[in-house]
């Protein structure tokens, strides 16, 4: 049974890691603190969004990584340009389909003319968390304009978000407090999600009031895949999409297949989901290293797909049973070393250090050693070889193992990939335009609900509810096909959203029975990653 990282490892935001930092490597990127990006495909072209974060005080890194993961989401629609909100300048919001301004920092200084802007009611303006007295200060009757104040922040346990008729998980250890309302005219402020306390009382998650979207936190951090994080990647819709119709699309992906793999698996998995009308998609890696013998009673072992005849046929049949193939790394693990396992592929990291603490939880240490585009790109044509050799088509996708990399090694996969499928990390410096920090102090990992265009530029076609998991491990729970299937019931919120998960053929296809027909079950349709991208 091999060991196994949680795809849910890389979902969460800085504040909420507890890792070791290692020595700095910096990414250079362009010297500016204004960058632009173009939107995902099939987006609208007309719809352009300016994304304002905070970037003052001693935790201004945190302003830049929520103004990234943000600038994510909104790419789904379309075009965005990013600064920071003191970079404002009056009239700018014009320009754009809506604004997004991510609060922060405490008292952050807002430019007026941002504030004169909002005020001015043109144009819909999304904003989260502090600062709000500022605007309201600014007006001489947003009370009676809006229908609403602000009343103070909320730090009592707040465990669960309703949303359009949907509950969603908020974890508690999340303290920074909700912004608690006064409501005077009902007609004008509506709320937007409902925070419910440990106690059963609730108030207001937001308030929608004109061209205003409040939102009492920022629902970016501790995030999980039925978490009120989907709340917001709705509510986006309503801002930059309105006509939007309701859409449920699904998609599973075959993970960890390599040489090593049992012929036999594959074939029943692609059976299976061929008998169901199922497109999928199998993440390959193509050589196989155990170079300590751990799985060989301590003989090392070293081969390629060329070299496993049958695997290579067991692919070809899933491609003519409507699988796709991405590359998976190539290794899918790093030399010799324990990273954080064993050395065996499709156990450890490739293009990321890890290690596994006293306390059995898998900690990031940083990017590999010579981290470098020349590695990146070398590992990517050794792996591209391997598949020429062994006859099968070059691949067009491309997903980091265990889904984590550089903001350096994402860059040069972006100038070899047009398109990933997975979750990834990201890191402050990207967005800004400035030396990046590849601490782990720092990162923030995310996931996706729908197909986006992410700062490294690259198409991202989303796997979002996680995959199935036996056993627990690592400080991770078991999960089982009831688990995958109430997180795509929550995901539902999500007006034209997916639920998509990752699964290993060694676990033969009860799982898989279970997980497929109980998502379709919901009223979900099974598409393949082309459809997304």
């Amino acid at each position: 049974m091999r060991k196994l990282i949680s795809s849910l490892a890389a979902v969460t935001v800085a504040a909420s890691l507890a890792l070791t930092v290692p020595a700095t490597q910096a990414f250079a990127a362009a010297p500016t603190a204004t960058r632009s990006g173009t939107g995902a495909p099939g987006s609208n072209a007309a719809t352009k969004t300016l994304v304002l974060y905070d970037n003052t005080g001693p935790y201004s890194w945190l302003g830049e990584d929520y103004g990234t993961m943000a600038t994510n989401l909104v790419s789904h629609f379309g075009s965005w340009t990013a600064h920071p909100v003191g970079a404002y300048k009056a009239g700018e919001m014009a320009a754009y389909s809506a604004v997004v301004y991510v609060g922060s920092t405490y008292d952050e200084p807002l430019p007026t003319a941002f504030l004169d802007d909002t005020l001015a009611g043109t144009k819909p303006v999304v904003w989260m968390y502090n600062n709000i007295w500022q605007l309201t200060a600014r007006s001489a009757d947003f009370v009676a304009k809006y229908g609403y104040t602000w009343k103070g922040y909320d730090t009592s346990a707040v465990s669960t978000i309703e949303y359009n008729g949907t509950k969603m998980t908020r974890d508690v250890r999340n303290a920074g407090g909700i912004m608690d309302y006064v409501i005077s005219d009902p007609a004008k402020a509506v709320a937007v999600g409902t925070a419910v306390g440990a106690d059963g009382t609730t108030f207001p998650w937001g308030i929608k009031s004109g061209n205003l979207t409040y939102l009492g936190e920022i629902p970016l951090s501790y995030i999980t895949s039925n978490d009120r994080y989907l709340a917001f990647s709705d509510l986006l819709y309503s801002v930059l999409a309105p006509q939007t119709a309701a859409r449920h699309r699904a998609l599973v992906r075959i993970e960890d297949v390599g040489p090593d793999a049992d012929p036999a698996e594959l074939r029943a998995v692609a059976d299976y989901l061929s008998s169901k009308n199922v497109p999928f998609t199998v993440a390959v890696y193509s050589r196989y290293r155990d170079p300590k013998g751990v799985n060989n009673n301590g003989k090392a072992e070293d081969y390629t797909l060329r070299q496993r005849p049958l695997v290579v046929s067991a692919l070809k049949y899933m491609q003519s049973k409507g699988g796709t193939l991405l590359q998976h790394g190539y290794t899918h693990q790093l030399d010799a070393l324990n990273n954080p396992y064993d050395g065996v592929s499709a156990n450890d990291f490739e293009f990321f250090m890890a290690h596994v603490d006293a306390n059995d939880a898998v900690i990031y240490d940083g990017p590999v050693k010579n981290d470098s585009a020349l590695n990146v790109t070398a590992r990517v044509l050794a792996s591209r070889a391997d598949w020429m050799l062994a006859g099968l088509k070059q691949p067009t996708i491309f997903e980091f193992p265990h889904y984590a990399a550089s903001a350096l090694d994402y860059k040069t996969i972006n100038s070899l990939y047009s398109t990933r499928y997975e979750r990834g990390l990201y890191f402050p410096g990207v967005l800004s335009g400035g030396t990046v920090d590849n601490s782990t102090a720092r990162m923030v990992g995310q996931f996706f609900p729908y197909t986006v265009r992410d700062v490294y530029g690259t198409t991202v076609v989303p796997e979002n509810i996680g995959n199935i998991e036996p056993e627990p491990f690592n400080q991770h729970p078991a999960v089982l096909p009831a688990d995958l299937i109430a997180n795509a019931k929550t995901n539902l919120a999500v007006r034209d959203g997916v639920a998509s998960f990752f699964y290993h053929p060694y676990l033969g296809t009860d799982y898989l029975k279970q997980t497929v027909e109980g998502i379709q079950g919901l009223g979900y349709t099974f598409v393949s990653a082309a459809a997304m991208s």
